[in-house]
């Protein structure tokens, strides 16, 4: 029961410190959950130019097997200019349709401006509903007043929607994560 968090960034810190939260408490929710920080500011992730998911090499294919071969997901962006970041619409682009279908999906999103929280809804929702997947109800947006000055996350009441989050995504997995396989479903 592998969850992968994705920081789907090449810059700052914060998204990558809000899914690793995520990760932290789903592991805490459930020991036998194996967690795994994909944080695309690791990898040299080239620019999909239309070809098949496999004909990749290097550290785009590493990314992409590693998305291919978890078993749900934590997804994080900053929001730039009202939208999803970049690389990880750049990763959205690279993997194969198949790789989120029937697994379960959560969202965070970092940003600067309190109406951002709207691009999970009119944006990675809808990504989402492309691929497939089952998405959690809960989301978790953090705005810079969130963090401390140590870029720790010391808003009670964001650390409570982080705990909200990791439990719905296990416990989604758990229900949902191999139903499309138990009912014999090839879409």
């Amino acid at each position: 029961m592998k969850l992968l968090g994705i920081s789907g960034t090449i810059i700052g810190s914060k998204t990558a410190i809000a899914v690793n939260e995520v990760l932290r408490e789903a592991r805490r929710h459930d020991p036998a959950v194996e967690t795994e920080l994909l944080d695309l500011k690791q990898y040299d992730v080239v620019f999909c130019d239309g070809r098949d998911p496999s004909a990749y090499t290097g550290d785009t294919k590493r990314v992409i097997d590693a998305i291919t071969g978890a078993d749900f997901f934590v997804i994080g962006t900053p929001i730039f200019q009202a939208s999803l970041s970049g690389p990880l619409k750049n990763v959205f682009d690279l993997i194969p349709v198949s790789a989120l279908r029937k697994k379960v999906v959560g969202f965070v999103a970092t940003g600067g401006t309190y109406q951002h929280y709207l691009v999970i809804e009119n944006q990675l929702k809808p990504i989402a509903g492309f691929f497939r997947s089952y998405v959690a109800p809960s989301y978790v947006y953090l705005h810079d007043s969130h963090f401390n000055e140590r870029k720790e996350i010391a808003d009670p009441d964001a650390a409570e929607r982080i705990e909200r989050l990791a439990h719905e995504l296990v416990f989604m997995h758990k229900r949902l994560g191999d139903a499309g396989a138990r009912n014999g479903e090839s879409e």
